[in-house]
């Protein structure tokens, strides 16, 4: 059982798209030595013993490599490789085995390319790395992405790198000159680069400038209004057709020269701009706008294409401000850019605000102060009383790393100090209180008087007809009634009157009824005269 065969060393495997290739160094005596593996997979992520099988392709091999591209199939399970040396009927032992996941270790093979110097520029064409093969390791081709190299064919080239579409044209090269270039296919999301394709050099022509094609076109954003502008440098008669293709064609294999369309109402236009919004129908994806000129001879001519990508190319505009003060809180009220109602400036950039506000005073040396937040309402406070502040605002984007000019300035005043108006309020409260209690008394003696001269020279009824006379006393005051007076209407005399009536009554009585003892009336009409006034009198007082 024992052999003077050693086994072989530092075992790989080389995978290129579906090329399998098995390399290894053999130490030992090579003379008359061959060399054969074995494989074996799991599948499904089974882990059970399988039985080992031979390597097709792989086996009595004398030199230290062997291609087994046919024997492999499952790109995403795991596979096993072992080798050993052979020498008649002598065996070397097994090498150690060789684990491997074949997309895994696989590299992306170089593309193909081709070629074609026309009008001052190049346009290259990239085929996918496994094109026209039935057995791919890279199902999906539109997910490759191409990377360019190109360099003057020069001592002192320099070498630009770029990416582009499987459909290109490579322009901003100088006339007359020979480039050379070479592509390399990547996957991004798998962290794969693959292998350049062979290098390819091909000789500029000179462009053709015709003076009325369109110049310098250039794309102005703002809140998701987009404008094309370009310049005219034709002086007789040139009218435009603004086109427009949507981004994905270009990574497409296809021919996509004839699917560009026209933007509705840029179309045989003679304005050197167009406004090409509506046709932005979302913001996901991204555009290629070119301008072509036709000239009066029905002659055409297309500028430079360029590319929009909407929430790159779009800048942000100033927000709206609006301050408003209660007390001594700031409340300021911010209007996002575009308006309330675009909700792609609102919702995509994920706008915040930045928020400057300082003292307008005199002095230059204020500190501004800085405030950022995600709401459209903020509220700033500690501000002192009596004082003119400043707001300006900018909206900023961090997801696109984008911020807009800052708003206009809106300044407002803050109430005064409280303390003074209600050291106003106290003193003016206290003065009406004591020229209340000053005033109420005197105004009281004054209504008094003035009722008791109003009472005296102008009362407000007379007294009646028969009390004039009692006690043979005239009464000769213009106050009383006369007796050719004729009284129709009386009123109740009030309690002072009717006191001072009785008390003169009683009295009037009483002589009348001294007169009668003392004998000096002894006429009976007299008397009954006097009974009859007495009677009547009573009556009226009652």
């Amino acid at each position: 059982g024992q052999t003077n065969l050693k086994s072989p060393q530092d075992i790989q495997v080389y995978v290129v798209n579906t090329n399998f290739t098995l390399r290894w160094n053999y130490t030992g005596n090579h003379t008359n030595v061959t060399f054969s593996a074995e494989y074996r997979w799991f599948e499904d992520f089974v882990t059970n013993e399988t039985e080992w099988k031979e390597l097709p392709g792989c086996q009595s091999v004398a030199s230290m490599e062997c291609d087994f591209s046919s024997a492999i199939t499952k790109y995403y399970d795991t596979h096993h490789v072992r080798i050993r040396a052979e020498r008649r009927e002598e065996v070397s032992p097994w090498s150690s085995i060789f684990e491997m996941i074949p997309y895994l270790i696989a590299e992306i093979g170089p593309p193909g390319i081709r070629l074609q110097s026309t009008n001052g520029v190049i346009k290259i064409k990239v085929s996918p790395p496994e094109a026209n093969q039935v057995r791919k390791m890279w199902i999906d081709d539109l997910s490759f992405k191409y990377d360019l190299v190109i360099w003057e064919n020069s001592s002192n080239a320099e070498f630009r790198s770029r990416s582009i579409f499987p459909t290109d044209i490579i322009d901003d090269l100088a006339p007359d000159t020979t480039y050379c270039l070479k592509v390399q296919a990547t996957l991004p999301l798998d962290f794969k680069e693959g292998l350049f394709s062979p290098i390819r050099c091909v000789k500029t022509t000179h462009k053709v400038n015709d003076l009325f094609c369109a110049t310098n076109v250039s794309v102005l954003a703002l809140n998701m209004k987009f404008h094309l502008h370009w310049n005219n440098q034709y002086k007789q008669h040139v009218s435009y057709n603004v086109q427009y293709l949507i981004g994905y064609l270009k990574k497409l294999h296809d021919d996509y020269s004839v699917k560009w369309l026209s933007v509705p109402g840029c179309e045989n236009i003679t304005d050197t701009e167009c406004n090409f919004s509506p046709i932005i129908a979302t913001t996901s994806g991204f555009y290629y706008l070119r301008v072509q000129a036709m000239s009066e001879y029905n002659k055409s001519c297309l500028s430079n294409e360029i590319k929009v990508d909407p929430l790159i190319t779009n800048e942000i505009g100033p927000p709206g401000v609006k301050v408003d003060i209660s007390d001594v809180l700031l409340h300021i009220q911010i209007s996002p850019p575009g308006g309330s109602e675009n909700e792609v400036m609102r919702d995509r950039y994920d706008l915040s605000y930045r928020i400057l506000y300082w003292k307008n005073s005199s002095n230059n040396e204020e500190e501004i102060k800085v405030k950022e937040l995600k709401q459209t309402i903020g509220v700033v406070s500690d501000l002192a009383p009596s004082t003119m502040y400043c707001v300006k605002v900018q909206a900023f984007s961090e997801v696109y790393n984008k911020s807009s000019h800052y708003s206009r300035e809106e300044c407002i005043k803050t109430p005064g100090d409280k303390i003074l108006p209600l050291i106003i309020l106290a003193t003016f409260v206290t003065a009406l209180i004591a020229v209340c209690l000053v005033a109420m008394p005197l105004v009281f003696a004054v209504y008094q008087a003035y009722s008791k001269i109003k009472y005296v020279f102008f009362p407000s009824c007379q007294p009646p007809l028969n009390i004039e006379g009692f006690g043979q006393q005239v009464f000769s005051t213009p106050y009383l009634i006369t007796t050719e007076e004729r009284i129709e209407n009386f009123s109740v005399i009030e309690p002072i009157v009717i006191e001072v009536n009785q008390i003169d009554f009683k009295d009037h009585k009483h002589s009348n009824q001294s007169s009668r003892d003392s004998g000096n009336y002894s006429n009976d009409d007299d008397t009954s005269g006097s009974k009859v006034s007495e009677e009547t009198l009573e009556k009226e007082i009652v």
